[in-house]
């Protein structure tokens, strides 16, 4: 009974195929939770066709924090990727600043969003442009959150040497579901802050 047990320092074996079940499980993922969005914003588009009122009730939304944090997502996703592309090419150093900067990037995404929130005349229960601003923005910063979460953990595990050039898949389905939520920023951003100037 000299060995009772066996340690390692590496996560659990993982196909070497990229379209395992992690693949296709964040697919999927991000298939139905895209709906979700798609439904909320078409919740959005129709009650403003049907408003007789004024779109959105205090004025068109300021674009003075909102339009620096949409960049500043953006550049996450910039970061993410050129983090997900040195895995494929084992760079472990580079994987590891690179989510750096994307988590940091993440985290001032967040502040700004919060401080945009407290900047607002209206809340929730001011009337129905409110409560689907504060509903979508604020389920979008939920996907945000999770999101951080992910990259924090892929992260750490790449500093500690989890992976390498042919075992990034933990890396390439956290950076789909980083770039999914960037995306569906880039859409509530135009619904909320572009499409009342456009009409």
């Amino acid at each position: 009974m000299a060995e009772a047990s066996i340690y390692t320092t590496r996560l659990p074996l993982e196909p070497r195929n990229e379209l395992a079940s992690g693949w296709w499980g964040i697919i999927a993922l991000i298939v139905t939770e895209g709906a979700l969005f798609a439904l909320l914003e078409f919740s959005y588009y129709y009650v403003f066709s049907q408003s007789t009122a004024p779109w959105p009730p205090d004025g068109p939304l300021p674009l003075k924090i909102a339009l620096p944090n949409t960049f500043v997502l953006i550049l996450s996703s910039v970061a993410v990727f050129a983090a997900e592309r040195a895995c494929r090419r084992g760079n472990l150093a580079a994987v590891t600043a690179r989510l750096l900067i994307g988590i940091v990037l993440g985290l001032a995404f967040v502040g700004l969003q919060v401080m945009e929130w407290m900047n607002k005349p209206f809340n929730p229960t001011s009337h129905t442009f409110g409560s689907l601003y504060y509903l979508i923005t604020g389920f979008h910063m939920a996907h945000v959150v999770v999101g951080l979460m992910m990259l924090i953990a892929v992260m750490i595990w790449s500093h500690r040497g989890y992976y390498d050039a042919g075992k990034h898949l933990q890396v390439t389905t956290t950076s789909y579901y980083w770039h999914f939520v960037d995306a569906v920023w880039v859409t509530v951003f135009f619904a909320f802050y572009l499409w009342p100037i456009l009409v």
